[in-house]
C-alpha cells in the first residue's frame, strides 16, 4: 500500500475514507431496518423524548442525555402518542408511586408500541448512526497521525467490518457515543501532548464533556488521560512536530508537572461544565417540584462501596454535579451485586472476573486477534512506532479492561467497546510495518482484511449473534454466552415472518424481553409466558397453564437461564436438551410438541398470591399460592409464599413448616442464588419464634 498523503493525492484519501464510512452506514441501515426494537431501546426513547418536552431526567437517570437527546431530537416535530396521565406533550406523566425503573419501562413500551406506525424507531437510529461515523472518521485520522495513511486505511477496513459495532452502532443505546467520544477525549489529549496550544486543548475539554455526557463510563476518559500525563512525564519523548533546537529554545512546548496538572484541572472544569449543559444547570432530576423514585438518599444507601456512598451522598449535598447523574452512579453500582452471567452454559451469581476475556476471543474477529497478536509481538521486539503512540494506544483499553473485569455487570460485549477503537490503530501500526516489509506480508494482511469483510458479511443482519470461526460461528454463541452477545429481544421482525410464511396463528412465546418491549406490537399473535421482568419487576400477570402444546418459541436468553439461575430454578431449564425445530435469528428457538412447564406455571401462581396479598385479598391468594405449592412442592419460592399466605390468613401456626421448607431448600439447592429467600424465611421464622 502506498503513502497516500501527498497533496495532490489527498482527494483519493477524502474519497476512500468517505467510501469505508458509507458502506458502513449502509450496513447499519439495512440491519437495523430488519431487527424489531431491543431491550434497552424503550427506556432510552423515552426518556429522551421527556427530556426535551419536559426537561425531565427522571425517567432512566442511569445514563446521561446526550445520546437520548440526539436520538430524540428527529421525533420532536410529529404528532405522537404520550402514554397516560396527559395523553399528550403538554402535560408531565407521573411516575405513579412506582420505581423510576418500572416507569420509564412500561411507558417506554406503551410510547413505542403504539407510535410503531409512524417509524419512529428508524428516525431515532438513523440520527444515532453519527456516532460509529464520528467514531470511524477519528480511528482513521489518529491511526493516519501516528502509523501513516496506510495504517488509516487497514484501521478503517477493520473497524467498517466489525460485528460487534455494526450490531450495536446504530441502536438508541450509549455503548457507540462513548466509545467515540472516549477514543475522541485520548485522542485529542494525544494531539495536545504533541504541541500544547489552546485551541488543541479546547478540543480534550469539548471531547471529555461530551464522554461524560455520553454514559457514565465516561468518566474513565478523565482518569485515561490523567494516567497517560504521569507517563509523559515519567518518560518524557521529543515531540515530532518540533526539533530538539526547538524545543530548547521554546520551554513552554514542553509540559512539566504544573503545566500538565493545570491543563487536566481545566478539562476537568470545563467537561463538567459541560454535563451541567446537558442538565440545563439544574440540579433536580425532575421538573416542577416533582420527584424521583425512590428517593437518592435511599439508592446511595444501597450502594454496597462505602466510600463511593458517601462520596456521593457529599457532592450531592455542594450540588457539584446534576441529581440525575449522580442518581445513575449510585443506581448502576447499587445493582451492580444483583447481575447474574452467563458463560461456557453456566450460571455465575456474581458475574466472573474472566469473562470478558472471554468475551474477547469470543466475540472478536480472528483477523482482529491475529493482526493484535503481530502488533503485540512488534511491541515486544520494540519496532512498532514512537514509544508515545505505542503507550496512548494501549494504556487506556488496559485500563478499560481492568475496570470493566472487576465490575459484576457481565453481560456484553458491548460493554468494553471503548477498548477496540486504540486496539484497531495500534493493530494499524503493526499491520502497515508488515506490509512494508515484504510482498508476502502484503498479501497476509490484504487475506486479513479480506477475511474481516467476508466474515461480517456472512453474518448481516444478524451481527449481534456473532462469534468467530474458532467457536463455531453465530450458530453456537448461545453455547458460551448470553443476554446482549446474542439475544438481545430484537428478532421480533423475523419471529412474524416466520410465523406469516408457515401460518402460525397458535403459539406461545418466552419472550427475553417481555413486558418491556410487545410482541404483538409487531403482529405477533403467540401468548406470553412468564419471565423474571414480568414477575418480579414489572408486576404483569401472565396466564400460565402447567402444560403448553403446539408452537412454543423460547428466546435463548431464557433457555440459558442466566436470570432465573441454573437448573433446578430456570422452568425452561428442559429446552436446553431439546433440539428445536428451527432458530429465528440467532436469538429463539423454535419447539413443536407438548411440554410440561410446572415450575413456571407455580411462579406465576405464587406471583399471583403476593399480588392479592397486596390487595389485602388473603382467602383467594391463600388458594392461589396453593396451587403454586401443589405444582412445584419443592422450590422455595412457593414454599414462602405459601407461608406468607397462610400468615396472612391468621394461620401462623400454619405457615412455620413452610417457612421451614422454604428455608432448607433455599439453602441446599443453589444457595448463591436463593440467599434472599432464605433470608426472608429465616427472618419469618425468628419473628414467628419470639411470638
Amino acid at each position: 500500500m502506498t503513502e497516500l498523503s501527498t497533496p495532490r493525492n489527498r482527494g483519493l484519501v477524502v474519497l476512500g475514507v468517505f467510501a469505508l464510512l458509507l458502506v458502513m452506514w449502509l450496513q447499519l441501515m439495512w440491519s437495523v431496518r430488519r431487527e424489531s426494537i431491543s431491550w434497552d431501546e424503550p427506556d432510552h426513547t423515552w426518556a429522551g423524548y421527556m427530556g426535551w418536552k419536559h426537561h425531565d431526567f427522571g425517567w432512566n437517570p442511569e445514563h446521561p442525555p446526550l445520546v437520548k437527546a440526539v436520538a430524540t431530537l428527529p421525533i420532536l416535530g410529529m404528532d405522537l402518542y404520550v402514554p397516560q396521565p396527559g395523553g399528550n406533550a403538554t402535560d408531565i406523566p407521573a411516575l405513579e408511586g412506582r420505581s423510576f425503573k418500572v416507569s420509564t419501562a412500561l411507558d417506554g413500551a406503551e410510547f413505542n408500541a403504539r407510535n410503531i406506525s409512524k417509524d419512529i424507531l428508524g428516525r431515532m437510529r438513523t440520527a444515532v448512526s453519527i456516532f460509529p461515523m464520528l467514531l470511524g472518521l477519528l480511528i482513521f485520522l489518529a491511526a493516519r497521525e501516528m502509523f501513516g495513511t496506510a495504517a488509516g486505511f487497514i484501521a478503517l477496513v477493520l473497524y467498517v467490518f466489525d460485528p460487534s459495532f455494526l450490531a450495536h452502532g446504530a441502536l438508541v443505546t450509549t455503548d457507540t457515543g462513548v466509545s467515540c467520544f472516549i477514543f475522541a477525549t485520548v485522542y485529542a489529549f494525544y494531539r495536545w501532548v504533541k504541541r500544547p496550544t489552546g485551541w488543541r486543548l479546547a478540543a480534550v475539554c469539548v471531547a471529555a464533556g461530551l464522554a461524560l455526557g455520553s454514559k457514565h463510563t465516561g468518566l474513565l476518559a478523565l482518569f485515561m488521560i490523567g494516567i497517560l500525563g504521569l507517563c509523559e512525564l515519567a518518560w518524557p519523548t521529543r515531540n515530532i512536530e518540533q526539533t530538539a533546537s526547538e524545543a530548547e529554545r521554546d520551554p513552554a512546548k514542553r509540559i512539566g508537572f504544573g503545566k500538565l496538572a493545570l491543563a487536566l484541572g481545566i478539562v476537568t472544569v470545563a467537561a463538567v461544565i459541560i454535563l451541567w449543559s446537558f442538565y440545563g444547570f439544574r440540579y433536580s432530576a425532575r421538573p416542577a417540584g416533582l420527584a424521583i423514585d425512590p428517593p437518592f438518599e435511599e439508592t446511595a444507601a444501597h450502594v454496597s462501596n462505602h466510600a463511593l456512598a458517601e462520596t456521593l451522598l457529599t457532592v450531592s449535598k455542594l450540588r457539584l454535579l446534576p441529581e440525575s447523574y449522580l442518581y445513575g452512579i449510585a443506581d448502576i453500582s447499587g445493582v451492580n451485586d444483583f447481575y447474574t452471567a452467563y458463560l461456557f452454559g453456566k450460571v455465575y451469581p456474581h458475574g466472573s472476573h474472566w469473562y470478558f476475556i472471554w468475551v474477547l476471543l469470543i466475540k472478536s474477529t480472528l483477523p482482529f486477534l491475529i493482526l493484535l497478536a503481530c502488533a503485540l509481538v512488534l511491541v515486544a521486539r520494540g519496532k512498532l512506532g514512537g514509544r508515545r503512540e505505542i503507550v496512548f494506544m494501549t494504556i487506556p483499553p488496559l485500563f478499560y479492561l481492568l475496570i470493566a473485569m472487576a465490575s459484576h455487570m457481565n453481560i456484553g460485549v458491548r460493554h468494553i467497546l471503548p477498548m477496540y477503537a486504540f486496539l484497531y490503530v495500534l493493530i494499524s501500526g503493526g499491520a502497515a510495518m508488515l506490509w512494508r516489509s515484504s510482498r508476502v506480508w502484503a498479501g497476509v494482511i490484504c487475506v486479513l482484511l479480506a477475511w474481516q469483510a467476508v466474515g461480517s458479511l456472512r453474518v448481516y443482519p444478524d451481527y449481534m449473534a456473532y462469534a468467530n470461526e474458532a467457536w463455531g460461528g453465530p450458530a453456537a454463541t448461545h453455547k458460551y454466552l448470553s443476554d446482549s452477545n446474542t439475544d438481545w429481544a430484537q428478532q421480533l421482525i423475523e419471529v412474524k415472518s416466520y410465523l406469516d410464511q408457515r401460518g402460525i396463528k397458535d403459539c406461545w412465546f418466552v419472550f427475553f424481553a417481555q413486558g418491556a418491549i410487545d410482541p404483538a406490537s409487531y403482529g405477533i399473535p403467540c401468548k406470553p409466558l412468564p419471565i423474571i421482568e414480568t414477575m418480579w419487576w414489572l408486576d404483569i400477570p401472565v396466564d400460565t397453564p402447567k402444560t403448553v402444546e403446539g408452537t412454543v418459541l423460547v428466546s435463548t436468553s431464557d433457555v440459558a437461564g442466566f436470570e432465573f439461575g441454573p437448573p433446578p430454578l430456570n422452568p425452561y431449564e428442559q429446552f436446553n436438551y431439546i433440539k428445536p425445530k428451527d432458530v429465528i435469528g440467532y436469538g429463539v428457538n423454535v419447539y413443536e410438541g407438548k411440554f410440561d412447564i410446572p415450575l413456571a406455571a407455580a411462579h406465576e401462581r405464587a406471583y399471583e398470591a403476593s399480588r392479592l396479598m397486596r390487595q389485602k385479598r388473603f382467602d383467594e391468594a391463600l388458594a392461589k399460592a396453593r396451587e403454586a405449592v401443589e405444582l412445584a412442592p419443592n422450590a422455595a419460592y412457593e414454599n414462602l409464599t405459601m407461608g406468607y399466605a397462610l400468615e396472612a390468613a391468621g394461620r401462623a401456626d400454619e405457615a412455620i413448616p413452610y417457612y421451614q421448607k422454604a428455608q432448607h431448600i433455599a439453602e441446599t439447592v443453589q444457595p448463591d442464588f436463593s440467599k434472599d429467600w432464605a433470608g426472608a424465611a429465616r427472618t419469618k421464622l425468628a419473628t414467628l419464634a419470639k411470638k
